[in-house]
């Protein structure tokens, strides 16, 4: 079957920038998707992606669909004639050419034929339009007097089937060949030939680099050839890297400039400044600080770039000056000054102001220092300081920057440098994989406001409730948890937020509010083991517990999930299971009390002997934390478990006999119950 290079380009004004590489990824999966559904072969998919053209390739297309067998029953062959003329008429073909079959419900009527592939160039029209359909735009724009509406205006539609042009209109705009160049290097008509030829033609013609990829890496090898070239390190963001590069058809990078002055604010304002209103890269040393130079990329072959430079550096100059000038501001006032005027800035109508948030802050942050051997008096000092800097006039410039600016305040102020360190670090972690708070007070701080705002919220009836969770309850768990079990704090989570609710009064859901996000929080652990690729009924079995201490929850549910991998486990998760099953049969509380002199059978005198003996080394493991250890012990209980289900009746006729075997089960149960329900493993 022949084959072609299928192209097509949909040729704009600017498209968004933080949108390109999405709207490409989604136009070529589209049209994967229906190329395959239609059964048309096809070698690969190049996309193409600038600020003004978005598009793509497919290699080696099948210039028709295959033919396809096709098979249909019609009515019974006792139905009316006119009946089966009716279905023969719908499959195309005269009653003649219908056959008679015997099933399984009687004869009936069936047609086979063969149903002729369709042309590539018939199908492709359809498919262009679904493609645009299912492109995801959040918000379509109209333009002119038209009625056609797309992310933005559209001003050319090339479509090639190989070296002829596919017969389509595409947002009131009919298919040609012709596309246009660079902006400023090329702003003409570019006759495409062929297909295959659209890529080399818009780069050595038109000033064009078509493909996103290609372009991305031209700006990251150009970046690092600047940065070598004046000593410079480049600490890439990819999602600036995509932004530039979804700005620029033919980047060329330049280095500027600006002045060492402004390196005595704090870096991170001048990198944000930079990176947010210029789009630059920025420069470290080798010791990690900022240099004062920025790389810059063009979207033009400049004859004489320094002029180009001095207009970036004209550019950033008052940039980094209103950013000093805030910083400068904002350190004639002590921040604790600042704390006053929190009164005035709500945090939430029923919760209060930020101030309240900040004293109840500040009570369960002393509360947590004393639990970690921190020091109190540092952690409520952090907390009286931790939202001053809200208040500041370069975090009303720069909102990233909270937390990070109160940091530097603070240390112009004098405060001791842990204090300090703990304004900055009450945000970490801000999402999944960030690093976490280090110093004792900021540990404290990060986890009194979590958890202040997990039971305020859950107080006033505002849970998150489906993928809605407006003030990031979910994250804020997740980080209490992180940090409680990265830092190995054995501290008990049900304890911390009744501390936490205690600092509230009056609120509708109160009562319950700490129970509550404890069952949440312990629900975070199962997306937490999902990472860790932890069955879920690994987590139900801890859960079935409840440990009130996260380290431990975590710990049990790894020795659990090991255990299960044991060849032994089976066995005993069907004993247990088993156990389980006799066991909540019967009412009432089951005495665990063994009378020796009632054990007849061997198999129960070998069980009850192996538990005996078990007994006082699991429940040393167990206080230890030693779970795996635990587990591993109770091991050897297969056999003498295996044994005493096959030869012993539990439910003997003789009551003390049957009461004492229920005894067994009950002390094998409390065995493995303390460390976790592993008849959930079944």
């Amino acid at each position: 079957m022949s084959t072609g290079d299928f192209l097509f380009e949909l040729g704009t004004e600017e498209l968004p920038p933080t949108a390109l590489k999405t709207l490409s990824t989604a136009l070529g999966n589209s049209m994967e998707a229906q190329l395959k559904a239609a059964q048309l072969s096809f070698e690969a998919i190049d996309l193409y992606a600038a600020p003004r053209r978005l598009g793509f390739l497919v290699k080696q297309l099948s210039a028709q669909q295959p033919d396809r067998s096709i098979e249909r029953t019609g009515p019974s062959a006792k139905a009316p004639e006119k009946a089966a003329m009716g279905f023969a008429g719908s499959c195309g073909v005269s009653l003649a050419d219908l056959s008679i079959e015997t099933t399984d419900k009687g004869e009936y009527y069936v047609y086979r034929g063969t149903e002729k592939g369709r042309p590539v160039t018939d199908l492709l029209p359809e498919m262009l339009q679904t493609a645009m359909q299912q492109l995801p735009i959040p918000k379509r724009m109209r333009w002119a007097a038209s009625r056609t509406e797309f992310v933005r205006p559209v001003k050319w539609v090339v479509a090639l089937f190989g070296d002829e042009v596919v017969d389509c209109t595409l947002l009131d705009i009919k298919a040609a060949r012709k596309t246009r160049g660079h902006r400023f290097h090329y702003n003409h008509e570019i006759e495409i030939i062929n297909a295959s030829e659209y890529a080399h033609t818009m780069r050595s013609t038109g000033y064009v680099v078509t493909d996103f990829a290609e372009r991305r890496e031209m700006i990251r090898t150009q970046v690092l050839e600047q940065a070598a070239k004046i000593g410079g390190i480049v600490e890439f963001d990819e999602d600036l890297l995509d932004e530039v590069c979804a700005l620029n058809e033919w980047p060329v990078a330049l280095t500027g400039r600006f002045e060492e002055r402004f390196l005595e604010v704090p870096e991170q304002a001048l990198i944000l400044s930079m990176k947010e209103n210029q789009k630059y890269f920025h420069l470290l040393n080798e010791q990690g600080g900022l240099m004062p130079y920025f790389i810059t990329i063009a979207n033009i072959q400049s004859k004489d770039p320094q002029q180009v430079i001095a207009g970036n550096e004209k550019v950033i100059r008052p940039r980094l000056a209103d950013a000093a000038f805030f910083f400068e501001t904002d350190k004639k006032q002590p921040l604790i000054d600042r704390l006053e005027k929190l009164k005035s800035v709500v945090f939430q109508n029923q919760l209060g102001t930020v101030y309240d948030k900040a004293a109840r802050i500040e009570a369960t942050a002393k509360h947590i220092a004393k639990l970690i051997d921190g020091n109190p008096e540092y952690a409520a000092r952090a907390a009286q300081l931790a939202k001053c800097d809200l208040l500041s006039d370069t975090v009303y410039e720069f909102t990233e920057l909270q937390g990070l600016i109160g940091y530097h305040l603070a240390l112009h102020d004098g405060e001791a440098d842990e204090v300090s360190m703990a304004i900055q670090e009450q945000y970490l972690p801000k999402f999944a994989g960030d690093e976490l708070p280090q110093t004792k007070s900021g540990i404290a701080v990060a986890l009194a406001d979590r958890l202040d705002t997990l039971v305020g919220l859950f107080a006033i009836n505002q849970p998150p409730t489906g993928s809605k969770d407006p003030f990031a309850l979910r994250r804020a768990a997740l980080g209490v948890l992180r940090i409680l079990v990265e830092h190995e704090l054995p501290l008990d989570l049900a304890n911390l937020l009744s501390v936490a609710a205690a600092n509230y009064t009056g609120l509708p859901a109160l009562d319950s509010a700490a129970e509550d996000v404890f069952e949440f929080m312990l629900e975070r652990f199962r997306f937490w083991f999902e990472e860790e690729s932890i069955s879920a009924e690994v987590y139900l079995s801890v859960h079935a517990l409840k440990p009130r201490v996260p380290l431990d929850f975590v710990r049990r549910a790894r020795a659990v999930a090991g255990f299960a991998e044991q060849e032994a486990s089976a066995a005993l998760i069907a004993g247990n299971k088993r156990v389980g099953n006799i066991l909540s049969k019967l009412e009432g509380d089951i005495d665990s009390s063994v009378n020796e002199a009632l054990l007849q059978e061997d198999a129960e005198k070998a069980l009850y002997s192996a538990l005996s003996a078990l007994s006082s080394d699991v429940a040393a493991k167990v206080a230890d934390a030693d779970y795996q250890g635990a587990l591993n012990a109770l091991s050897n209980l297969r056999t003498p478990i295996d044994r005493f289900f096959d030869e012993v009746r539990v439910m003997a006729d003789d009551e003390a006999i049957k009461a004492n075997r229920l005894a067994i089960l009950a002390n094998l149960r409390q065995q493995f119950i303390g460390i976790a329900d592993i008849s959930q493993l079944a």
